[in-house]
This record gives structure tokens, C-alpha cells and sequence, in this order.
């Protein structure tokens, strides 16, 4: 399997075996590794990896970066399947493609001050291609990319893909600020103004704010979930 190619602003680092991507990326932000690093395991069953970032912004603003990075591989694999596949967001990082579950976007950083600037933040990506089983019709809400007809998606093109397509949606959002990231990421969520189970409530999902925290309609009463509350725990 050939090497990735990055744009100029980001650069690889290949890991293999059981090796998590996203995993290997914040112990390394940690350390201090530079921005831009591009940490990616792929193989012919599955696509994972994770982007780090330096964000300049208190963590409550840079959070956005989950969902440029889901508006990038929406972007990237709209670029290089076929037409008829549907990629949607949920707000939680799942992935859905033509309905289904297909993978993951997840989250960590170097602080949980929302008012503070973070000094790392690392958002991974795990897509399956091949299904779990060679029973796939057991589980319906899963798929992979392959059942979805993309089986002609080189991976590691993929990975290039949503490398490029994250940087652009990053860079109108440094430039431009949150308003074309929220106009496409809004045209791609998942259940937006449907009912939605959260943090043990349940409520209407009526949409987001400026960053991206989750509007949860709760009997009479509006409430506020920011993305913040996404981040996972240092291990």
C-alpha cells in the first residue's frame, strides 16, 4: 500500500498493527509534537487516523475542528464515490453512510477549560471498509464502505482526500469565521429537529449555537450541550 501524500501544512506519520491512531496522536501532542502531524493506520479492512491541531482559540471555539473534520470526509467521499452514497454527521461524531453507522470522528485535547486555550487538540477518524462479519444482514444499522458501494475507494486516497478537504474547511473558519462550516455542516446533520437522547434527557434536537453546542428542547426549557463534553479522558 503506497504512502499518503499530504499537503504542504501536514505531514504523516504511518503506524501499523493494533495501533491506534488516534491514541498514538495525543500522546505525542502531549510531548509536544508540531501541528499538522497526520497520525494514519490503514489496511484493507479499515481507515483510521488523527489529525493534531494547535489551536490559538479558547477550546470552547476549537472544538469546531470535529465538525470541520466530518464536513472534510463528507466533502472527500463525495469527491470519490459514487453519486447515489448519502454521507450524513451526528453531532456525537458518528459517521452515517446511506443511513447506516460507517465509523466515527472522535475528540481529545490538552485541557477541558472551555475559556482557555487548550494547547493540543487531536479529532480521529476510524471508517470501516470491510464489514465486521460475513453476516452483515444481523446488524443493519452498521455498514461499511465496501457494502455501500465504494468498493473502487482507494483508502489511502481517501486519507488524502479528507486531509485536503479538513484543511480548507479549517482555513475559511480561521479566515472567514464559523459561518460556511455551520451552512454545510448544518445541510449534512443527522436527526437535527427529530427527538434525541442526551446526557440521560430527552428532547427535541432543534439545532446548534456559534460553537456548535447541541440546542436539546426539554419539555418548556432549552438546553445547552457544548461540544466540550465530547472530549475523551486523558488515558
Amino acid at each position: 500500500m503506497s504512502a499518503p501524500a499530504f499537503p504542504p501544512l501536514l505531514s504523516g506519520l504511518a503506524v501499523s498493527g493494533a495501533i491506534s491512531p488516534f491514541d498514538k496522536a495525543r500522546a505525542m501532542a502531549a510531548l509536544g509534537c508540531d501541528a499538522g502531524l497526520v497520525v494514519h493506520n490503514v489496511t484493507e479492512s479499515h481507515l483510521a487516523a488523527a489529525l493534531v491541531m494547535a489551536p490559538e482559540v479558547p477550546l470552547a471555539r476549537a472544538m469546531a475542528m470535529l465538525p470541520a473534520c466530518g464536513v472534510g470526509f463528507q466533502n472527500a467521499l463525495g469527491a470519490l464515490g459514487p453519486p447515489e452514497v448519502a454521507v450524513h454527521l451526528e453531532w456525537a461524531g458518528g459517521i452515517r453512510v446511506n443511513g447506516a453507522r460507517c465509523g466515527r470522528l472522535r475528540v481529545a485535547a490538552g485541557g477541558t477549560d472551555p475559556a482557555a486555550l487548550p494547547g493540543w487538540l487531536v479529532v480521529g477518524l476510524e471508517v470501516p471498509l470491510l464489514p465486521a462479519s460475513d453476516r452483515p444482514g444481523e446488524t443493519p444499522d452498521e455498514t461499511a464502505l465496501v457494502e455501500e458501494g465504494c468498493a473502487e475507494v482507494d483508502p489511502v486516497t481517501l486519507l488524502e482526500a479528507w486531509a485536503r478537504h479538513t484543511l480548507v474547511w479549517i482555513n475559511a473558519w480561521e479566515d472567514d469565521g464559523p459561518r460556511a462550516l455551520h451552512a454545510e455542516w448544518r445541510g449534512l446533520a443527522w436527526g437535527m429537529g427529530e427527538p434525541h437522547d442526551r446526557d440521560g434527557e430527552s428532547g427535541t434536537w432543534l439545532g446548534v449555537d456559534e460553537d456548535f453546542g447541541m440546542l436539546l428542547r426539554v419539555g418548556d426549557a432549552t438546553r445547552l450541550i457544548p461540544l466540550t463534553t465530547l472530549l475523551e479522558a486523558p488515558r
